[in-house]
């Protein structure tokens, strides 16, 4: 089984999340929004398949990263989410909640070996 398949995404604290937004707009030519931006890629196997990898600045006061105390969190992208659930319980991975699904995937945390958060998802593309 294919674990994972790409990062999904950079989250990472920030002082002034919408000041750091725009400080990426103005000089970098990111496509801001409040959470962020998306940057859209294609697949390689397969170029009709799209894909996004997100940039998003949090709250440096945000609780999101707990029981994490880095600044950051990556988010991989993976496939078949629940089957691999399964497998990392089996290796007694920390599991921090429950899978979420929402129009866009599935989402679920994990803790690596040194206690960072880890967000796996499972994108709908």
């Amino acid at each position: 089984m294919k674990k994972v398949t790409g990062i999904g995404g950079i989250l990472f604290k920030s002082k002034d999340p919408g000041a750091m937004n725009e400080w990426y707009k103005t000089h970098l030519g990111l496509e801001t929004s409040p959470y962020g931006t998306s940057f859209e890629w294609r697949d390689n196997e397969d170029p009709s398949k799209k894909g996004l990898t997100q940039w998003a600045p949090f709250s440096e006061t945000t609780k999101y990263f707990e029981p994490s105390e880095k600044d950051f969190m990556i988010n991989y992208r993976v496939e078949n989410l629940e089957a691999l659930v399964e497998e990392l319980k089996k290796e007694n991975v920390t599991i921090v909640d429950s899978i979420e699904t929402y129009d866009y995937g599935k989402f679920i945390h994990i803790l690596d070996l040194e206690g960072n958060k880890i967000q796996l998802w499972e994108p709908i593309d």
